[in-house]
């Protein structure tokens, strides 16, 4: 209860704050269609700010010359880090088509790296249920409770498919903050946020990036 008081007076008084992610990420990502002009897979790549990049360093005891420089024993230890995900995760990206939710596999073919103190990592994720001549798609990399910001800020490439084209599409904070003390507000004196499931945070300030290809 104390929890959501404080949320709701930050939602009231101070609605800067209400989004408060803890890890900034720099995102990017491939699109990959197959031979039928399908998209098969998606290659995600994540550039994690310095900081968090620092602690995930010091924490698995890499780079302990300061150079910048991993060993080969380093890198790899370091790559798969963030790949170990909990049943049910669903690697904070969602990718729709036409308000269809397409599946995707969990990663794979992961790397990681250390460029200039900062750690970055791609993966591979299968997509499945994609039509080649559907509406456009749209890529939504985003972490629920946004303890994690994901900004894509890398480019957006798409590979195999002719005549395909993104936008960028920057989320209205206005109008996501005022979402989210409204779920708020609508929970009961009882009721824990989290248990409701709310609130889904980063879903109302997520950036979503849509991609349209002409019909094949």
């Amino acid at each position: 209860m104390k929890r959501l008081a404080a949320i709701l007076f930050l939602c009231l008084s101070a609605p800067r704050l209400i989004a408060h992610p803890h890890v900034f990420v720099d995102t990017g990502l491939t699109l990959h269609f197959d031979a039928e002009g399908r998209l098969a897979e998606v290659e995600v790549t994540w550039m994690y700010d310095e900081l968090y990049s620092l602690l995930v360093t010091e924490d698995m005891e890499l780079d302990q010359d300061f150079d910048g420089k991993l060993t080969d024993e380093e890198q790899a230890r370091l790559t798969g880090f963030d790949m170990q995900w909990i049943e049910g995760f669903n690697g904070d990206l969602e990718i729709s088509q036409g308000g269809t939710e397409l599946r995707l596999s969990g990663p794979r073919d992961y790397t990681g790296v250390l460029e200039d103190g900062r750690v970055i990592t791609t993966h591979f994720r299968s997509v499945d249920g994609a039509a080649a001549d559907g509406p456009p798609y749209e890529v939504r990399p985003y972490d629920r409770t946004y303890y994690t910001a994901y900004d894509v800020t890398l480019p957006v490439t798409i590979e195999g498919r002719d005549g395909c084209r993104n936008r960028v599409e920057m989320p209205d904070l206005t109008k996501g903050l005022a979402a989210v003390r409204d779920e708020l507000a609508a929970l009961d004196a009882e009721t824990d946020p989290e248990d409701a499931g709310l609130p889904n945070i980063g879903a109302d300030l997520a950036t979503t990036v849509i991609v349209t290809c002409d019909a094949s």
